[in-house]
């Protein structure tokens, strides 16, 4: 929150290229378990929340466009694609993993059932492991560098260039 008690949200795509900040409060969050999300996402369903109400500013870049369906345009970081935006006659919604703080956006709602993938409800039920217990079958991981965009805004990204 800032100092107005008026709540404000940062976040950005991937590499950093893209980055966001919102000012205002966010609509409810949602999955969508549609077709097009799910591509649009390549993941089993897209978390997303409107912004329609709040006032939505790019702070570094802008997405790139994809006009997905005669009313909808999906927008995503043409440098590293992360997916960020959907893009409706009814105002933007962003992705909510976009976020600097995903965890402060709750979903409360599910659409696009109809393409609810048959295991997605008991996914909760596999076992789980932390990453680097998988060090055995992924050794690259002992020694993984992260060339992602840090959860905070930046001054200049890429701090220095990679090879």
């Amino acid at each position: 929150m800032s100092l107005d008690n008026e709540p404000h949200y940062t976040g950005g795509c991937q590499c950093g290229a893209v980055r966001f900040r919102v000012e205002g409060a966010v609509g409810e969050g949602s999955i969508c378990h549609c077709r097009m999300c799910q591509k649009a996402f390549g993941g089993f369903y897209a978390p997303l929340v409107s912004v329609s109400h709040a006032k939505l500013q790019w702070t570094r870049g802008e997405p790139s466009r994809f006009q997905s369906s005669n009313h909808v345009k999906r927008g995503f970081c043409a440098r590293c694609g992360t997916p960020l935006t959907f893009e409706a006659p009814d105002g933007p919604a962003l992705a909510i993993g976009a976020f600097d703080h995903p965890e402060e956006v709750v979903p409360v709602v599910q659409w696009g059932i109809e393409g609810k993938l048959p295991y997605v409800d008991t996914l909760h039920t596999l076992p789980g492991h932390d990453t680097m217990e998988d060090t055995p079958a992924a050794s690259y991981l002992a020694d993984l560098v992260s060339y992602q965009h840090p959860d905070h805004d930046t001054e200049k990204w890429p701090q220095e260039e990679r090879r």
